[in-house]
């Protein structure tokens, strides 16, 4: 019985969607795909190989900016081979295996880089509120030990999900709606009962995006009292201006991805094409945006970088 069962889940193939109705033209559309994760992956790397080596970037804000910079390389990399695949070879075919394991990483890659958001908000507000205090609060060893916390609570939340996926038994229309896999969209496909992935799915949701996006507007919201405190206007001006990337990497990643999980839930009735288009701004754009965003407003980042290309 335990072969067969065996058999039967390892037997179950989903089918992968791209574009509909643009199958033609896959080729010409692969190549503004190709040049976002070819800046994606070279901007993410630069900025942690120049954060690593140079030490006097050494600093709380450019080490949480590597942790940020090392998820969205692993973002990138969890969705690329299926989104190529698919545009390069119309390879639509992904075992339930390697759907589980694509979706555990995209899932949990996604749920660190809300709580490196959350640390970063953080960081600000330390920064702005105690700046003589700043280097001595966030220390090396204190901020490793917070990553590891990011990783854990994330790894023990996420785990379940697959394993729950793989008992169920799926229907033969596996179709996806996109071209890479989510837990929403693999749990419809099941023929057993999901009621617990949906309860499960939203206490995720809820004990980790829901509570970092709230922890970071209580953040911004102590940060406006202590910037409204100070006297010098142009102090004011400064200070605030030191969020300035923060906030973009914060809307980048936040917005698509709320609008991703209320489409899922409750856009029965939305357009097909604007889950799809949705679905990729999510997964493309806060990794390729993130590193252009603090190289334009970090001028100390910046000129490291220019140094490294000029040599």
């Amino acid at each position: 019985m335990t072969a067969l069962n065996d058999t039967r889940f390892n037997s179950v193939v989903f089918l992968l969607t791209g574009i509909p109705g643009q199958e033609d033209i896959y080729l010409w559309i692969s190549v503004p795909f190709c040049l976002m994760y070819v800046i994606s992956i070279i901007g993410n790397s630069v900025i942690v190989f120049i954060i690593k080596t140079d030490p006097s970037l050494h600093e709380p804000m450019y080490i949480f900016l590597s942790m940020l910079a090392v998820t969205d390389l692993g973002l990138s990399v969890s969705s690329m081979p299926t989104i190529l695949g698919l545009l390069w070879f119309n390879s639509r075919k992904i075992s339930l295996n390697a759907c589980l394991a694509q979706l555990f990483f995209i899932h949990s890659l996604s749920f660190i880089e809300s709580s490196v958001l959350l640390s970063m908000a953080f960081d600000r507000f330390i920064a702005i509120r105690d700046p003589l205090r700043y280097v001595s609060i966030l220390t090396p060893p204190r901020i490793a030990k917070m990553g590891l916390v990011f990783v854990l609570r994330t790894v023990v939340l996420i785990l379940p999900l697959p394993i729950l996926l793989k008992q169920f038994q799926y229907c033969q229309n596996n179709v996806l709606s996109h071209s890479y896999c989510l837990h929403q969209e693999v749990m419809k496909m099941a023929c057993s009962d999901i009621r617990v992935n949906i309860i499960y799915g939203l206490f995720i949701i809820v004990a980790t995006v829901g509570l970092d996006s709230l922890l970071i507007l209580l953040s911004y919201v102590m940060i406006l009292r202590t910037v409204l405190s100070i006297a010098s206007h142009a102090e004011r001006l400064r200070a605030l201006n030191t969020c300035v990337s923060h906030l973009c990497a914060v809307l980048l990643f936040y917005t698509p991805m709320i609008g991703l999980s209320v489409i899922h839930r409750f856009g029965n009735g939305s357009s097909h094409l604007l889950q799809i288009l949705i679905g990729y701004i999510y997964l493309l754009v806060p990794p390729l945006m993130n590193p252009i965003v603090y190289s334009v407003k970090s001028k100390h980042l910046r000129v490291r970088i220019i140094r490294v290309f000029v040599k």
